[in-house]
């Protein structure tokens, strides 16, 4: 993966295209050279043209990965150039996926993924095990926002001790002003007194 991650961001499942991606370049890799050695001599121009545009075809599936973090769902693709799609988990609001018969029998199937993002959509085939990245996700939806609660609880939790700190500050600095009122003469033992009760009382 290319993408940097972020502090305190692991990587929970990396996904790719089915090879079923290679199985029609492959079978154009071994057909069409064959016919250009019988029609004419510009076979082995053809056999190499053809044995690049099927490297260029296994280096674009290598490429093309998804990435599931505690984070986000990261989309890598991009043989000549880098490109990268990214989806907050916050911000998927589904995720569904299709299997064909064949699909079921050797693991692939579409899978689509709806943001909040202004993409909407996108619909992505032949991905390997999508019943997986779908179950990953879901659950990494829910282990964030659980996360998130905590975060929550813990921040409310610090604000209403700091108030209560807060407090306590103000009480003493109340009664240390109104002692140096008494030792002063200011204030007789009664009045005090009297104030005294109403500080710790308020």
């Amino acid at each position: 993966m290319k993408t940097d991650l972020k502090r305190d961001e692991k990587i929970i499942l990396e996904t790719q295209k089915h090879w079923m991606v290679l199985i029609g370049p492959f079978i154009l890799t071994l057909i069409v050279p064959i016919i250009g050695f019988v029609a004419g001599s510009y076979g082995v121009l053809i056999a190499i043209i053809f044995i690049c545009y099927f490297i260029y075809i296994i280096v674009q599936r290598n490429n093309d990965i998804w990435v599931v973090t505690n984070l986000r769902v990261i989309h890598e693709y991009g043989v000549f150039s880098n490109n990268s799609k990214e989806s907050p988990l916050d911000k998927i609001n589904n995720i569904t996926y299709k299997q064909s018969l064949f699909g079921k029998m050797f693991s692939y199937g579409n899978v689509q993924i709806q943001t909040a993002a202004e993409i909407g959509s996108t619909t992505d085939n032949l991905v390997k095990n999508p019943d997986e990245l779908k179950d990953t996700i879901t659950h990494m939806q829910e282990e964030y926002k659980s996360q998130q609660i905590k975060m929550q609880a813990t921040e409310l939790a610090k604000a209403i001790a700091g108030g209560q700190q807060n407090n306590k500050t103000d009480v003493a600095s109340e009664l240390e002003k109104l002692h140096e009122l008494k030792q002063k003469g200011i204030l007789t033992e009664e009045e005090y007194k009297e104030r005294k009760t109403k500080i710790l009382n308020s």
